[in-house]
């Protein structure tokens, strides 16, 4: 019997739930949530937040960002122009420091905050060791900050996220076919992100049922991908 016709899926927008409300909070990120949650008591000024891509960062950034009104900027958008408007806000936000940031830029926001009582977040995927600083008062102000950091996910919370990502599609899946997913995956939400979004086109396009078979052969795929 011939195999039913394959259908292009559509692309079509889906929006994430990146609300306070709609962050999943497991041992692997717990303290991170619960010392953004303490703002503005926190133990330093300055806080470096670390953690793997796909960790949940961007999601705890939007929702510390909507609880404060923190401004958020882009590492590599940094400048010295960009401070005073940041240092204006109630708190600042420099993401993924990994990706390179200004010494002089940080050093200066990092000062100018510090005179105006205010706060920093600064998230990376790694720590500020490896991150290349050649000004010693800047390393000097980063190794007084407070550190945090989220890990990968363990089964209770990356359970949790599939079913999150499948509801953010407006789909419905057996638990068994979670369950099957949490036991086979690669413990990253980057690679759960990705594998619900083949598994929806695999479904999309071939007009099928989500079952354990179809996720089985589009999480090999997934895998090979990183």
């Amino acid at each position: 019997m011939a195999e039913p016709p394959r259908q292009i899926p559509l692309d079509l927008p889906h929006e994430a739930a990146l609300t306070r409300d709609d962050y999943l909070v497991g041992a692997s990120n717990k303290a991170a949530f619960e010392l953004l949650e303490r703002w503005p008591d926190w133990p330093a000024p300055v806080v470096v937040l670390a953690g793997p891509v796909g960790a949940g960062k961007t999601h705890l950034v939007n929702a510390f960002r909507d609880g404060t009104g923190a401004r958020v900027i882009a590492a590599t958008d940094l400048t010295e122009a960009s401070v005073a408007e940041l240092v204006a806000a109630p708190a600042a936000v420099v993401e993924d420091a990994h990706r390179g940031v200004s010494d002089t830029a940080l050093f200066h926001l990092l000062n100018a905050s510090r005179q105006a009582g205010k706060t920093v977040l600064i998230t990376s995927r790694t720590w500020p060791a490896s991150w290349k600083v050649t000004l010693p008062d800047l390393m000097s102000r980063l190794r007084a900050a407070t550190p945090v950091e989220i890990l990968e996910p363990d089964d209770d919370l990356l359970r949790r996220v599939l079913v999150k990502l499948f509801a953010d599609r407006q789909i419905a899946v057996e638990q068994t076919v979670v369950d099957y997913l949490v036991v086979r995956m690669e413990r990253s939400l980057e690679v759960a992100m990705q594998a619900v979004e083949a598994i929806d086109q695999e479904a999309l396009a071939g007009r099928v049922k989500i079952t354990k078979p179809l996720v089985g052969r589009v999480l090999e795929d997934v895998h090979k991908g990183f």
